[in-house]
């Protein structure tokens, strides 16, 4: 199936109804589209009069019929004639006339259900505007646009002002950088590293919660950056106001700026979004697919944009064609339905070693330090309330029996009714567990 070709004939059926038969004729005879490929579509043809009048009269025209086969998707029209062609034929690579990255504000494609976070982002990723959006604070579930923004604006940042300096990092690194660190006695390096950045882009803020000596060393960063001026843009799967353990200084500070939410597009914009991916990889899917995709995921940006990946790569791979019934095969899988996903024991001991920085080793070792009893005590009573596994196997993850588990259990669901402060972090590292699975899924 020649992608290319087929948009080609959708776009001229849309070019008839406001062009002649003569204009269409005249001017497009010999005109064909060699290449669909990240939003540009090649068309080529062999009369350089003809190219130089295509794209003097006729490029927004184009344009405007490819945005209304894709929806809001942006393209870019090049015209190639003779020589063109047969450069772009010779190299195994499109030459990247716009300097597309696949997570740039262009290719985010906007609803209603995120164009408040995705204007937001644009507008701190200019610095000549003047706003009081410092901190940016985006939040939303996990999969919906969150991370794609915070590339957009890095990218949009070292296009248009390659002299700054631009630091993306998430919660987790940031955390593991600074146990490292210290362990290193690199203390001052770390500190100049990030309190040189013009703009800093914390992913998954919410992983700091809970860790004292990460939330300090933050709080001072965060401080010196707001004090000179420059961007702080933070994301979450929750507004700051539910990290149950973050610290209320930097809550409030978070709250200082602006808070954007981003929710679970509507169908339109899942089908959007679905067209969009598709041009990308150069594919044309049929309206009956499209729909079932939609109807059939859940409304997760990155789950629909992998179950393009996933069918085109079947279609690819087996030489097949795409219809509804080999998509229903291919994506049963993941289709509505699905039962949620269970944790696995290194996940939990995973997050936890995280939140505590410790080791899933030290965790799952013999250890009687506070601390690390406490952790481990945790990961007891969430791999029991969180996974099918029994008592025995349970405390097998730890080389201890199915009594030390229940204690550790009764231990820990006593402490949560009696401390509040106790059970909003078993609450954190829950959330940590599940926004961890979901980034994975």
């Amino acid at each position: 199936m020649n992608s290319a070709t087929e948009l080609w004939v959708k776009v001229l059926e849309i070019l008839s109804k406001d062009l002649t038969q003569t204009a269409i004729s005249t001017w497009f005879d010999e005109c064909s589209a060699v290449k669909l490929s990240s939003n540009r579509l090649f068309i080529h043809t062999p009369s350089l009069y003809k190219k130089e009048v295509l794209e003097g009269r006729f490029l927004g025209t184009i344009r405007s019929a490819l945005n209304e086969i894709f929806s809001s998707t942006e393209f870019e029209v090049i015209v190639l004639d003779d020589e063109g062609l047969k450069a772009m034929n010779e190299t195994t690579e499109i030459p990247n006339y716009l300097g597309v990255d696949e997570y740039t504000f262009e290719h985010f494609v906007v609803g209603s259900s995120n164009k408040f976070a995705h204007a937001a982002a644009v507008a701190v990723s200019d610095i000549t505007q003047k706003h009081g959006y410092n901190p940016l604070f985006i939040h939303g579930e996990s999969g919906l646009g969150k991370t794609h923004l915070l590339y957009a604006i890095r990218n949009a940042v070292e296009t248009k002002y390659p002299h700054l300096n631009v630091i993306y990092v998430k919660g987790s690194e940031f955390t593991n950088e600074l146990i490292e660190a210290i362990q290193q006695g690199k203390n001052i390096e770390f500190r100049e590293k990030y309190r040189a950045a013009d703009f800093l882009l914390m992913d998954d803020i919410q992983f700091i919660a809970g860790r004292p000596s990460t939330q300090e060393e933050y709080f001072n960063t965060y401080n010196t950056l707001f004090e000179l001026g420059k961007q702080i843009v933070l994301t979450s799967d929750r507004p700051p106001k539910d990290i149950h353990s973050l610290e209320d200084r930097l809550r409030t500070r978070f709250e200082w700026g602006l808070t954007a939410d981003i929710q679970p597009p509507d169908k339109d914009l899942c089908l959007a979004i679905i067209k969009n991916k598709a041009s990308q990889l150069g594919v044309i899917l049929p309206d009956d697919v499209t729909n079932y995709i939609a109807e059939n995921l859940d409304s997760n940006v990155r789950q629909l944009e992998g179950a393009v990946k996933i069918i085109i790569a079947y279609r690819d791979l087996m030489d097949d064609t795409i219809t509804v019934e080999t998509v229903k095969e291919r994506l049963k899988d993941i289709s509505k339905g699905e039962k949620d996903l269970i944790p696995t024991t290194e996940t939990i001991i995973e997050e936890i070693a995280k939140y505590f920085m410790l080791t899933p080793d030290e965790i799952k070792g013999q250890s009687r330090v506070a601390n690390t009893a406490l952790a481990r005590q945790i990961a007891m009573y969430l791999i029991r309330k969180l996974t099918n596994l029994s008592l025995k196997d349970n405390g097998g993850v730890f080389g201890r029996d199915h009594s030390t588990v229940i204690s550790s259990v009764r231990k820990v669901e006593k402490k949560i009714n009696e401390d509040r402060d106790f059970s909003n972090r078993i609450r954190d590292i829950t959330s940590n567990i599940n926004s961890s699975i979901s980034a994975d899924r």
